[in-house]
């Protein structure tokens, strides 16, 4: 009688077997995403693919690089441009430290209209930015010695303009 009952309960799991094992499995994975990355399931990298990615990637970057160094150059020129007009300026500065100043404004069009009318007069107009200042002022003519300005701007004063007077850079 035990034989009997043990057969009947080994038929009855033999049965029920093969739906546990199912449901075993389709518990502990739940979904094709598991088998996808597992062994006889897995997909095989294409290597020419993944090598023109790659390829496509390291050119990408290279080109990246390649404007960036251009950009760099170009802003490296224009910083050098801007200090040599400066050191330019400096030195006119130095050397022509005489101004006969004809005209002083806070508005820096009416100084650029100024400058361009003693310019299309003849003169060698500028316009001068004063140190700790808002005001520009208009040079018609620059000189090297004290003595040469002070005869000019005297004869300025007589001929052209009587309100003229000198600057002189420090």
């Amino acid at each position: 009688m035990v034989n009997s009952w043990l057969i009947t309960i080994k038929i009855h799991i033999m049965k029920h077997l093969t739906a546990l094992l199912v449901i075993i499995l389709l518990v502990v994975c739940p979904s094709c995403k598991y088998f996808k990355g597992k062994w006889p399931f897995r997909k095989k990298a294409d290597t020419m693919a993944v090598w023109q990615a790659r390829q496509d990637s390291i050119r990408v970057a290279d080109s990246l690089r390649k404007i960036q160094e251009r950009l760099q150059a170009a802003e490296n020129a224009r910083l050098d441009s801007i200090r040599r007009a400066e050191e330019e300026q400096r030195a006119w500065d130095l050397k022509y430290k005489y101004n006969i100043i004809v005209g002083s404004f806070i508005t820096p069009e009416y100084a650029r209209d100024y400058a361009a009318n003693y310019r299309s007069k003849g003169y060698n107009s500028r316009i001068i930015k004063m140190k700790d200042s808002r005001f520009e002022l208009v040079s018609a003519e620059a000189h090297e010695s004290f003595r040469k300005a002070v005869t000019r701007l005297a004869e300025f004063q007589d001929t052209v303009e009587i309100e003229a007077w000198m600057y002189i850079f420090n």
